[in-house]
């Protein structure tokens, strides 16, 4: 494959608008028009990882973490990031990073980390914000209908993702009288009419309901404008969606620190460990996880109904005021442990995506920067 079919896919899955403001994702380094037989699957672009990557003649290294997050002014190679961008650039090999664009959706880091410690059927504890959405139908005489699909993507309606302009159309017939009174663009009052029309359908952000509507009755040549309004549905619980943190229930309840002994046992092993706060006796029948650093996600845990929740990177104070509130018991892990669990998903998604186009490999080098414990 070509390295820019690889990061294309990558991106289709990963899109890099869903990434945050401040984060840089993409390709950081590499020909798009290189071949691409090896892929080497990382958390960290550290010196260790490069070293596996050009042992195994990795032509290209996915990662989770950025290499530059801030902008740079030279990349030369007495600097250690500089450093890893030659080597990887001398060795013919690219990198691309996925990552706060990978956390969120389904098969990304939060839904991979819920998986690997036991969560059967995990759900999004905090959708990403999504305006509510409605679909309008719309029927106009069908010389009239161009005119009218225009004036409505003009008005904002017709977005789906990175395409605008989006509509849907069938063919059909409609009946009206008009009666004493009416001003009729076809027909005369009084007369059964029979009119050509095609009906137009579009998808809009509830917010520009007005406007769309509005759009819609000036380009309209008719006085009374026949036309649906439905306000769409949400997801339904459960089922797979974007968004921070993932909720739900083991196989089957355990105690604290029976769960606390199941997620050492899932997770690669580091200096970190696991830390647990909470009643090793409590029982564990619903879990809430966030991969990295998930501190900020406390106050909406609480809210759940979740038994323990575990994240990473957690601080002091906020962990012991977060436990005095008597909700879910704290398991805190390795920060790269817990995002590690993503990349045996992704190479398994890659196998059954491009087959043997592609070797993958699961790098298993620890790049937790805590080495020991004294």
């Amino acid at each position: 494959m070509l390295m820019r079919e690889v990061t294309d896919l990558l991106d289709t899955w990963y899109a890099p608008a869903w990434a945050d403001s401040w984060d840089a994702v993409g390709l950081v380094c590499g020909d798009p028009d290189a071949a691409v037989r090896r892929v080497l699957l990382a958390v960290d672009p550290a010196p260790a990882v490069v070293d596996e990557a050009l042992e195994w003649g990795a032509d290209l290294v996915v990662v989770h973490h950025p290499l530059f997050l801030q902008g740079v002014h030279g990349v030369a190679a007495d600097t250690p990031k500089g450093r890893t961008l030659h080597r990887l650039l001398t060795g013919g090999c690219g990198l691309f990073t996925a990552h706060t664009n990978a956390d969120a959706p389904a098969l990304g880091v939060n839904e991979s980390l819920a998986r690997a410690v036991g969560v059967v059927e995990p759900a999004v504890i905090d959708p990403d914000d999504r305006p509510a959405l409605d679909k309008l139908v719309v029927f106009v005489p069908r010389e009239a209908a161009d005119a009218l699909r225009t004036a409505l993507a003009e008005a904002g309606a017709g977005s789906l993702g990175d395409y605008d302009a989006c509509s849907f159309s069938t063919e059909g017939e409609g009946r009206f009288r008009p009666r004493e009174g009416a001003a009729p663009t076809i027909g005369r009052v009084g007369d059964l009419e029979t009119v050509p029309e095609t009906r137009v359908e579009v998808v809009l952000e509830r917010g520009r309901r007005a406007a769309v509507l509005a759009a819609m009755r000036a380009a309209h040549p008719y006085e009374e404008v026949a036309h649906d309004l439905v306000e769409l549905a949400n997801p339904a619980p459960g089922e797979p969606t974007r968004g921070t943190g993932r909720i739900g229930d083991l196989a089957e309840p355990v105690s604290l620190r029976e769960f606390a002994a199941q997620v050492a046992r899932a997770l690669p092993e580091c200096a970190h460990g696991v830390r647990v706060g909470g009643d090793p006796d409590r029982v564990v029948r619903r879990v809430a996880v966030t991969s990295g650093a998930g501190d900020f996600l406390l106050e909406r845990v609480l809210e759940t109904d979740a038994d323990v929740y575990l994240t990473s990177d957690l601080r002091h104070h906020r962990a012991g005021e977060f436990l005095e509130h008597g909700g879910p018991a704290l398991v805190d892990v390795a920060h790269w442990a817990a995002e590690w669990t993503w990349l045996p998903v992704l190479a398994e998604r890659l196998a059954a995506t491009v087959g043997p186009a592609l070797e993958t490999r699961v790098s298993t080098t620890v790049t937790d920067p805590w080495t020991f414990r004294a």
